[in-house]
């Protein structure tokens, strides 16, 4: 989109983005979907409904795909992007995977001939990559992805995007693909208070506005909730992929074995020469800092 900085980004340190998001699983993603196409290092070459589970509805994927189209009306943008619907449902068994418009998004981006790499974000399960994977395996050294998704590192546990397709988890760590893991704990960092995000998002034009109010409206529906969420805070966890593709040397990660999601959310860790990255920290300042910016510049008036 349009941006008014004055500064560019050269084409050879541009990177191609796809984004796989389960935007109306509750009120993160819509901000780091803006905060995306905010960035002039991505050329976001389209955007991915996921599926969140039954949880709270039997039409998740779909939900997600109305909530990508809305965020993107209040940008103006609609038409500048391509908005495909992902898997509606996790993966049955390896045997028995359908294809999605997502998955073939993926395949056809990562089969380009184009010299600008090609990364994916995942801001909820795994399912669509999977099914790439599946369906085309030589796409695995074409392609990195980067998930907001599972348990504490080493040892695992329950986390809500893992939940939502552990086999398809387990599909993409037994792959080649290059992957970025940053765990609950890690995207746990992007921690933001509702004051701030009403004094530096709210008032930059429709999407400022629609960002706020829907994270408001959400907080208050849980209300209830005697755990979560905590009344005036937040936890933009999403908003974390965008700041390791703007700037991968400055976050600290180790390499680790791949491992293997047993049915409680726990990591089996095997024996493998399958190495990911695991990130153990983020700075949630410089992420929040940028968007903030990009928001006031582009959307603010007066």
């Amino acid at each position: 989109m349009q941006t008014k900085y004055n500064f560019s980004v050269p084409n050879f340190k541009k990177i191609r983005l796809i984004i796989d998001t389960d935007a109306k699983n509750e009120a993160d993603d819509q901000f780091a979907i803006v905060h995306a196409l905010l960035t002039n290092k991505f050329i976001v070459k389209g955007i991915i409904a996921a599926h969140f589970g039954t949880r709270r509805t039997d039409q998740s994927m779909l939900e997600s795909y109305s909530e990508i189209e809305k965020v993107l009306n209040l940008m103006g943008v609609r038409t500048s992007y391509e908005v495909k619907h992902g898997s509606a449902t996790s993966l049955v068994s390896e045997d028995d995977v359908t294809t999605s418009e997502g998955s073939e998004l993926i395949i056809k981006e990562a089969l380009a001939n184009d010299d600008q790499k090609l990364f994916c974000i995942f801001l909820g399960p795994l399912t669509d990559m999977a099914i790439a994977l599946k369906q085309r395996p030589e796409i695995e050294d074409r392609v990195t992805v980067i998930w907001i998704g599972g348990g504490v590192w080493p040892v695992g546990g329950d986390e809500f995007n893992l939940s939502n397709d552990i086999l398809a988890a387990n599909i993409v760590y037994r792959s080649n693909v290059e992957l970025w893991q940053v765990p609950r704990n890690v995207y746990s960092m992007m921690r933001v208070s509702l004051a701030e995000l009403q004094k530096k998002v709210k008032p930059c034009g429709e999407i400022g506005n629609y960002l706020f109010q829907q994270m408001v409206e959400f907080n208050d529906t849980l209300g209830n909730n005697p755990v979560w969420p905590l009344g005036e805070s937040w936890v933009l966890g999403d908003s974390a992929a965008i700041g390791l593709l703007m700037d991968d040397q400055n976050f600290d990660y180790k390499l680790v074995p791949a491992p293997h999601v047993l049915d409680d959310m726990s990591y089996r860790h095997e024996t493998s020469d399958r190495f990911i990255r695991m990130y153990n920290s983020i700075d949630s300042r410089f992420i929040l800092e940028d968007f903030f910016s990009k928001m006031e510049i582009t959307f603010k008036k007066g």
